[in-house]
C-alpha cells in the first residue's frame, strides 16, 4: 500500500537505489538561482566589503554571512529554486535559501562553489516536526555548498575554521537554531570526521551521498526537488510565514 509520503514525492525519488554518484568541478558562473550579478547580491557584497575589504574576499564573505543571518529571517519554505536574490530581497528564506545567497555572494566575489547533493533521512526532522512524522518524506534532498579556499574545498560548516571551531554543542535541529546558523559555528559534520560520540557527527543521518555538482541548478535540474510541484504549491505559501 502507498504511504502518504509516497503521495507527496516524486516518483523517480522513490526509486530502490539512488543515481550513480558524480564529482564535478564548481565555478563562479552566474545561474538562475546564483544570480550574483543582481542588483541585490551585488549591493550586499559592497555592504559586507565596508567592513573587511583589507582582510580580501574571505573576509568579505564571511561578513556577508553574519548579513543574511541578521537580515534573512529563517522561515520553512520548499521552493528550492527560488533565485537568491529574490530570497535576499523579500528578507526571509529556508536554510537552503540561505546558502544559496552566501552561495551567490562567493561567485561575485570569484570565489568558486559547487554543490554536494546528500539524502538525508527524514528522522533528522522529527526533532523540529514531532507531530508530522509519517508526513515527511522518507528521505529528503540536502544540497550542501562547497567553496573553494586557498585552492582547496571547504563544506559550508568548514567556510570559516574547522569542525567544533566555535565550539558549543551539537545541532539539534530544534529551536531557533536552523543549519544556517549551525554551518556558521562550524557545528555540522556530514561526514563523521572526529572522534566516536562527536557532539557535531551528522554522518548516520545520511542515506547516500550522489557526489558533488557545478552548481545547486544542476542537482536540482538531476533530481528534482524533494516534494512533487503540487504539494510545493500547496504547502509552500503556508509554510513560509512560519518562522523556522
Amino acid at each position: 500500500m502507498m504511504t502518504p509520503t509516497a503521495l507527496i514525492t516524486p516518483w523517480y525519488r522513490r526509486l530502490a537505489k539512488p543515481p550513480t554518484s558524480r564529482d564535478e568541478r564548481g565555478s563562479t558562473a552566474a545561474t538562475a538561482i546564483l544570480d550574483h550579478r543582481s542588483a541585490e547580491i551585488r549591493g550586499l557584497i559592497a555592504r559586507a566589503g565596508c567592513d573587511a575589504k583589507p582582510e580580501g574576499p574571505s573576509a568579505v564573505l564571511e561578513a556577508a554571512y553574519a548579513l543574511i543571518r541578521d537580515e534573512v529571517r529563517a522561515v520553512y519554505a520548499l521552493e528550492e529554486t527560488t533565485p537568491a536574490s529574490r530570497t535576499l530581497a523579500r528578507g526571509f528564506g529556508s536554510c537552503s535559501q540561505r546558502l544559496a545567497i552566501l552561495e551567490s555572494a562567493a561567485r561575485g566575489l570569484g570565489i568558486a562553489t559547487r554543490a554536494r547533493a546528500l539524502l538525508v533521512d527524514r528522522s533528522f526532522w522529527y526533532p523540529r516536526f514531532p507531530r508530522v512524522r509519517r508526513l515527511l518524506p522518507a528521505q529528503v534532498l540536502l544540497v550542501w555548498p562547497e567553496f573553494e579556499i586557498a585552492g582547496e574545498w571547504r563544506p559550508a560548516s568548514e567556510l570559516f575554521g574547522a569542525i567544533g571551531c566555535r565550539g558549543g554543542r551539537g545541532f539539534r535541529n530544534q529551536g531557533a537554531e536552523t543549519l544556517f546558523e549551525a554551518a556558521g559555528r562550524c557545528a555540522v559534520d556530514w561526514d563523521g570526521h572526529g572522534d566516536a560520540g562527536d557532539p557535531y557527527d551528522l554522518s548516520h543521518f545520511v542515506r547516500a551521498d550522489l557526489g558533488h555538482f557545478a552548481d545547486r541548478d544542476t542537482v536540482f535540474a538531476r533530481f528534482g526537488q524533494t516534494l512533487c510541484a503540487p504539494s510545493r504549491a500547496l504547502a509552500d505559501p503556508i509554510l513560509r510565514r512560519i518562522a523556522a
